[in-house]
């Protein structure tokens, strides 16, 4: 089995960071989890970068991922698209189908996720809900549609506890990123470890005056600050893993 991983931050692993710094994420847990249900070394590659839109991520990495040879490829945007004014649905859900119907034409397995919804922490999230929900339909019913395994953390209640996020409330923390690949690898019929899906029951108290003006000092004026000048934060990144590696049928600490 040969696994590709194409994606923003999400699919990169942003969030789940070791103590080196590197990241790790729910697409390297999928790429283990596939390994121990094949009983055998796979190989593996993710092609994600951090900040980009979905536009970019099919257009700089959907022809590259096929260009390795995999057997299956996951897909996930529209995140970055979707905290921007003015997110482009019928776009968005058009890149969507061409990644599907590329990759079918070339005989390999599309795998498409929605991303965990963060709204519930999000500064505007009740106006990036409504965008997450509509695309979420479409990509259910293009999936149904074409047959083709659709994992939908979109739509996990338990993935939207504060628990499963990082403090920049964007991003998915370590626990949230085992959830995520847990439920991806159900949907291909494998079986994930189970303390992946056990729930958690951390109780977190709502933030302070103090951690709200902290959390918008450290994390949303830089946001906007970049939204301004044209900048992304994955300006001068590379892709995670441009070449295959091979992924060993065994869980890592």
């Amino acid at each position: 089995m040969r696994l590709v991983s194409i994606g923003d931050s999400f699919t990169e692993g942003v969030g789940d960071e070791r103590d080196d710094g590197s990241v790790r994420g729910w697409a390297d847990f999928v790429a283990t989890g596939l390994a121990i249900s094949e009983g055998a070394p796979i190989e593996y590659a993710n092609l994600a970068i951090r900040g980009k839109l979905m536009e970019p991520i099919v257009r700089e990495q959907l022809e590259p991922a096929l260009a390795l040879e995999p057997t299956m490829l996951t897909f996930n945007g529209g995140g970055n698209d979707m905290i921007r004014h003015r997110a482009n649905l019928n776009r968005m859900v058009t890149l969507t189908e061409h990644v599907i119907t590329r990759c079918l034409d070339a005989g390999v397995r599309p795998v498409i996720l929605s991303g965990g919804d963060p709204t519930r922490n999000l500064p505007l999230g009740r106006w990036v809900r409504p965008v997450g929900n509509r695309l979420t339909a479409a990509v259910r019913e293009m999936t149904t549609r074409y047959d083709v395994p659709f994992a939908d953390n979109w739509s996990d209640p338990e993935l939207r506890h504060p628990a499963y996020w990082c403090e920049d409330r964007l991003h998915l923390n370590a626990s949230g990123h085992r959830r995520v690949a847990a439920r991806v690898l159900q949907t291909l019929g494998a079986l994930p470890p189970e303390e992946w899906m056990t729930p958690l029951t951390t109780a977190i108290a709502p933030p302070s005056r103090m951690e709200k003006v902290t959390y918008y000092r450290r994390y949303v004026l830089p946001w906007i600050g970049r939204r301004l000048t044209g900048r992304s934060s994955g300006d001068g990144r590379y892709p995670k893993y441009a070449q295959w590696r091979t992924v060993e049928p065994r869980l890592a600490d």
